[in-house]
């Protein structure tokens, strides 16, 4: 394994300890009907050990091998966006991904564009309104994924640090739910070794797993951060089907932040239920008064077409969210449609001054909003400081 500058080499026994070391342990919310080995698969007896120890756990589940065919060229047969979606839910893939480490490309909102990472993709959850499943390589192939080729990804994240050689964030959640398939491949385990031991490259991981078992002895140095995306328990059991209970959540969030990681919240997509003044307030002072949060980002639903068509095939077309984004103007300037000003300027005053209230200095920010919405708030300083960067 190559030597990177100033120094840092990244110990190719990481992820040989890993593989052959760590025993699997199956997901709890996910219970796959397919199991396909795509291209890169099968390239050394690693890999194959790797793999083998994971199908065991799935013997139900068919094993395909697709060794001609890339992780995202999956074809899951005929079928409209929804029976893909499903079908893919149930679909592990193992590959490779050679362009594992990218820059966000925002533009027309205040996101600061960040490096994000991808040991794997899509996730096993069924989230209503999730937005990755309208993305374009999704549509297509909406499966879940595990890349084998940790290390080079890695060595990818190495290079790009060492070339900006200072503190930089690379994130583990744009793609994917950062946590949730750790338990069969117990990648944290070399991913925040690797981190807590790199001069300038840091990792901001989100999740809605609960199963954190595989961080707690971890020596993390503090450049782990670990983020959770949360929602109110009514409006977790109406909109994120088949995932941990948000009180689950908030045990795994204060075994972490015990452990020594820095904890943040993001409260995303905030959903506009029945006395949803009360039901966010209680779902705060539970969180505020359970766990010692780093920063707290909030946000409303701000989607592409594509996955808005989706969330509808899922609930009809009268659904909550579509109510309140039907009361909004056109697409923003970013392409994204979102609720209308005047209902986000609601939900972000109250939930502020709920936040407030508990921890007046806490670090607040806004998820994909405007710049006229974070002055409005007095929060301007937030700008550039949200989740997904340091």
């Amino acid at each position: 394994m190559s030597s990177a500058r100033r120094g840092f080499v990244i110990a190719p026994s990481l992820f040989d300890n890993a593989d052959r070391v760590y025993s699997p342990r199956r997901v709890e919310f996910f219970k796959p009907e397919r199991i396909i080995l795509a291209k890169g698969s099968l390239s050394n007896s690693r890999r194959q050990d790797f793999i083998e120890q994971i199908c065991r756990l799935y013997p139900a589940g068919e094993v395909v091998e697709e060794l001609d065919k890339p992780h995202n060229r999956i074809d899951l047969a005929d079928g409209d966006s929804l029976q893909l979606h499903y079908r893919g839910k149930q679909t592990l893939v193992f590959g490779q991904h050679k362009n594992a480490v990218r820059l966000s490309d925002e533009q027309h909102n205040t996101c600061p564009n960040y490096w994000h990472f991808s040991p794997y993709g899509f996730c096993p959850y069924d989230c209503k309104y999730y937005y990755l499943a309208g993305t374009k390589g999704v549509l297509f192939s909406p499966t879940v994924k595990i890349f084998l080729n940790l290390m080079d990804i890695l060595n990818q994240i190495d290079g790009i640090a060492n070339k900006i050689a200072k503190p930089t964030a690379f994130y583990l959640g744009k793609l994917q739910d950062g946590l949730a398939l750790d338990p069969l491949t117990g990648y944290s385990r070399v991913i925040i070794p690797f981190f807590a031991q790199h001069p300038y490259a840091r990792q901001i991981l989100l999740t809605k797993s609960a199963d954190v078992g595989n961080l707690l002895d971890l020596d993390h140095a503090g450049h782990t951060i670990l983020s959770w995306s949360l929602n109110p328990a009514d409006i977790c059991s109406e909109f994120e089907a088949n995932s941990p209970l948000p009180s689950e959540r908030i045990k795994a969030m204060k075994k972490c932040a015990a452990a020594g990681y820095p904890i943040r919240a993001v409260v995303m997509p905030i959903i506009p239920v029945e006395r949803w003044e009360k039901v966010y307030a209680d779902f705060l002072s539970e969180l505020l008064e359970n766990v010692q949060l780093e920063r707290i980002t909030l946000g409303c639903i701000c989607s592409y077409p594509a996955a808005l068509g989706l969330m509808e095939a899922k609930l009809g077309c009268n659904n909550l969210i579509s109510q309140a984004l039907s009361m909004g103007l056109k697409k923003s300037p970013d392409g994204r449609t979102r609720y209308p000003k005047s209902l986000r300027l609601r939900v972000y005053a109250h939930l502020i001054s709920v936040i407030r209230n508990y921890q007046s200095d806490l670090p607040i920010s806004l998820c994909l909003e405007e710049h006229a919405i974070f002055e409005t708030f007095g929060l301007t300083a937030s700008l550039g400081r949200c989740n997904c960067v340091l």
